[in-house]
Formats: structure tokens, sequence, C-alpha cells
């Protein structure tokens, strides 16, 4: 198995959806809103949406507790508006990911309020209940305890998410059902036929949730991974081109499972968190490599991407954004836009799939201390209101303010698109220009290869060449820096500033880049 190759030359854009766009004036983002700023999308660059959940939920979870997985939730609009963002995202060459909820539903879900009917009938066994109604935890499984008739049905993450049932490894009591028997059966068809359905109508693929959460009890995976790769089978037979991407932080395990792509992010395989987290936000690091205090090092990070990279290279790509919905912005503490393009720089240079979470083109800021919104908890300072212009919302709604879905960021100095787009060395400019560059050129993709000048540890500057044609220098220290690396040959700045290449040595100034490619 691989990947298209359209995937290959990728630069992805997370859209959260209830606080990107509204367009009529209630204070939530929607689907309207969003086709009507595919155009701002398309001029930054990237051509690849990651849609968060827009279908029926009763939002306890912000849209990942799905109540419907057919039918789009009022407050976004309806699936026609769905239908014509695939065609309109389409007409401008950019390709739509739906947000997958698969191993969990809403308990206001009509599955589970049948299953959890007094007596046993056809969707009893759509999720997994316990024999004692008492049980809190059975292995790697967590339980909601003392619900109704059935007792004790089995959670994925909050209490009102029941598990989904596709059976279990290991089975050691007799509410475990096998992978193959009659109730999991029946909960892979029914979830295969929810991806038909959007993949019908024109979705390019899916961004799955938990994606490593299916089978239970299965410590390595093995059966989780054969279900998968049966639906892999299965959509490149009905769907050729379209993609599964998943939420594992496992790269090496989930493209084994069939998917084109898997998320390196805060959990699972660790190193991502000690290049991007400092001590401010939701996630802390000892010590990030993006730093202007140079505490850090690269080499974390290059020791368990190198690990996953040599044994997906070729079936699979690893996924770097700039933030997601689930943890904090770049823009966090003393962090500021320069420091931000220096992280634009590598993402956009380095072999993978790079994301940018709505927002942090402009360095947004992740807000911290703020209430609760559908169970973000401390996550909900990273899913403000996008900042479009210095007017009323900041452009995000015409309606009142106290009907916001978040408090957009107080401080009157905010970055917005209307202020930071066109503007000679923003932040914008600079992600723009490394986006298009990315998006172009062969010697950057994924499949291009990559070579290490440097030492990794602590790693500043970092030196790498993409190929034979392409020179990367990062210098995220606070001061200037230097490396004792030989380069020949003629170069081309191409992206950055403050880089001087010379015979025996290359000097990177403070808080800069350097993209050369050869002449």
């Amino acid at each position: 198995m691989t990947y298209p190759e359209w995937l290959s030359s990728s630069v992805g854009y997370q859209v959260y959806l209830q606080s990107f766009k509204d367009s009529n004036g209630d204070g939530i983002g929607d689907l309207p809103g969003l086709i009507d700023e595919l155009d701002y999308i398309a001029d930054l660059g990237p051509n690849l949406i990651w849609l968060s959940p827009c279908f029926v939920s009763p939002m306890r979870d912000a849209g990942y507790d799905v109540a419907d997985y057919l039918t789009v939730d009022p407050r976004y609009g309806t699936n026609g508006d769905l239908e014509r963002l695939f065609e309109e995202a389409h007409r401008r060459d950019i390709r739509i990911v739906l947000d997958l909820v698969a191993g969990h539903t809403s308990d206001q879900h009509p599955w589970f309020k049948r299953a959890a009917e007094g007596a046993a009938n056809e969707l009893t066994d759509r999720y997994i209940w316990a024999e004692s109604g008492w049980r809190t935890v059975d292995g790697d499984v967590r339980f909601n305890s003392g619900y109704a008739d059935h007792g004790a049905f089995a959670i994925n993450f909050f209490s009102h998410q029941p598990a989904l049932n596709y059976g279990f490894a290991n089975r050691s009591r007799g509410y475990q059902q096998a992978p193959d028997a009659p109730g999991p059966a029946a909960t892979r068809e029914a979830m295969r036929g929810v991806m038909d359905y959007w993949l019908e109508r024109g979705a390019d693929g899916f961004r799955v949730d938990m994606a490593s959460s299916l089978v239970k009890a299965d410590p390595y995976s093995i059966e989780t991974r054969r279900l998968w790769r049966e639906w892999r089978t299965w959509i490149d037979e009905a769907y050729p081109g379209r993609v599964l991407i998943s939420e594992w932080s496992n790269p090496e395990m989930a493209i084994d499972a069939g998917f084109h792509a898997d998320y390196m992010i805060h959990f699972g395989v660790p190193g991502y968190g000690r290049l991007f987290f400092n001590e401010y936000g939701i996630r802390h690091s000892p010590a990030a490599w993006f730093d202007a205090r140079a505490n850090g090092s690269f080499a974390p990070f290059w020791t368990n991407w190198e690990h996953h990279h040599r044994n997906t290279a070729g079936r699979g790509l690893i996924s770097l954004p700039t933030s997601n919905h689930d943890f904090q912005r770049p823009a966090c503490g003393p962090r500021e836009a320069q420091d931000i393009a220096v992280m634009f720089a590598f993402l956009m240079t380095w072999p993978c799939l790079p994301y940018v979470y709505y927002g942090d083109e402009l360095a947004m800021r992740f807000i911290e201390n703020l209430p609760s919104k559908e169970g973000g908890y401390d996550r909900t300072g990273a899913r403000t209101p996008m900042q479009w212009t210095d007017g009323k919302n900041a452009g995000f709604s015409d309606g009142d303010g106290a009907d916001l879905y978040l408090p957009l960021d107080p401080d009157e100095q905010r970055p917005t698109v209307s202020s930071e787009r066109g503007r000679v060395g923003s932040l914008w400019e600079q992600a723009a220009a490394l986006i298009a560059i990315r998006r172009v050129e062969p010697g950057l993709a994924p499949e291009a290869p990559l070579s290490i000048l440097t030492e990794t540890d602590p790693g500043f500057p970092l030196c790498y060449t993409r190929g034979d044609d392409w020179l990367v220098v990062l210098n995220p220290a606070g001061k200037g820096m230097k490396a004792n690396v030989p380069v020949d040959g003629d170069w081309h700045l191409v992206a950055g500033a403050d880089v001087a290449l010379g015979e025996h040595e290359i000097a990177a100034g403070p808080r800069t880049y350097g993209v050369f490619k050869r002449r």
C-alpha cells in the first residue's frame, strides 16, 4: 500500500468549524461561512482541509459525540451545504477530509438508545455491556456503570461516549465478543456505510479520531490494524484516490494498518512536544527546541521521527501540524510571530505532510484560563474565533459579541487577516511563501532524501539538505549561531533572511531561517 500522488505535494489546513466564520450572525461558525472563505485558504496555499466534526451532536464534546453520522448539525447548515463545500473546494483544487469518530458515539445516538432498551434487540451488541452493572474498569476498557437495565457500558473518552463494539482480540469474560462475531461484524458494516455515504457525495477521505481505539484488549493492535486494512482495501477499490489520515500518533503502526498518513503529535510517539511545547499552555516539555532561550535539543524529536520515517517511507506519510484543537497554539507564552515563522520553515521543508491549524498563520494566541466550552476544558483556549478584521467581532460574526461561540483574544493588538496579509515580512506572508514552495517543488516532497549536516543535540543552527538541490538552515535561538559546515556550489536564497553561507561555515542570525536552492 502507498498513497496518492496528490497527497505528496499537499499542505493541510485544519478548520475548527464553529470558530472559523459565522455567516448568519448566531455567533457560531458554519459551512456557508467556510465556503465564503475558501478563496482565503486558496490564497494562503493549503490544498487539503481537515474539517472538524460537523454532524448532529448534543455537543458535550464539541461534536466528537456524534448522534447522527449522516446529517449535518443544523447549527452548521445542511447536508446540501456540505455537498456544496465539496464542490466549491474541488473547483479550487482543494480537497476535504471529514472528521470520522469511528470508535464511539454519543449516548444520544439512536443506535445507543435502542441498544440500551431493557430487552435484548438487534442493536444491543452495537455496544459493549459488562456482565456487572457496577463495573468501572476491566483491563484497558473503562465503563460507565449503573446505567439503566443493561448496567455498565464501555466508554472511549467521556462517560457519555459509549464505545462501539468491534470485538475483543483477547477474551476472558463472557461479555467480550470476538471481532468476527455477529455484533462486531454488524458494527463494521455500519461504519463502512457511513464512510460510503460521504465518499459517494464527494468527501476526499477522513481524518479518523482515536483510530487505534476500535478493537479492545488488542495490545499490539493486531485486530484493529486488520480492520483498518479491510476498510482501506475497500476504499482503494471503490474510491481510488481518497485518503485515510489517522489520529494514532504511532506512524509505523498506523501506516501498517493502511492509513495514508498519521499525525505525530502530543501523545503516543514522543518527540513532537520537545520541539514545540514550552512551559506555557496545556502541554509542557522540559525545554522546547523552538525557543529563543536555546535550552532545548532537536535530538529527542529526530530519534523518534527517524525511526518511524525509516519504517514507513514510500508507504505512508508522517503528518506534523503547527498545532490542533487538543493542545496549545505555538503562540503561547513569550513566543512571537518570527519565532513561529521558523517553525513554518521547518514544517514546509521537512519530509512530512504539514498541517496548519486555522489562525496559526497569523500567530493567533492560545488564550489561557477560558471557561470550558463543550468539553474543551483546558483545550478551550486553542479554539477561539478566527481573527479576520479589526472591525466588529474581528470579522468572525455580525452577531452580538455576547453570542460568540467563544470570546475573542482581548488583546487590542491581536493579529488579523486584514492586518497581516499583504504586509511585507509578516508571518502570513512568510507562511504563504513557504507553503507555495512546498507545494510545487519535488525536491521538498516527503520522498526527497534528507541529510542532516549538523549535530542534532542541541542543533543550533540546524542545517540539512533535501536531495541535491535544497539546503535549509534553521535557528530558533534568540542569538546568532554558527555551524562548521562546508558549503560548495552556488546557492540562491529562496525564503528567509540573515543566513550567510561561507566556504567552511554557515552563520545564522537570531530567530531566522534560510531556504536555499542550488543554481
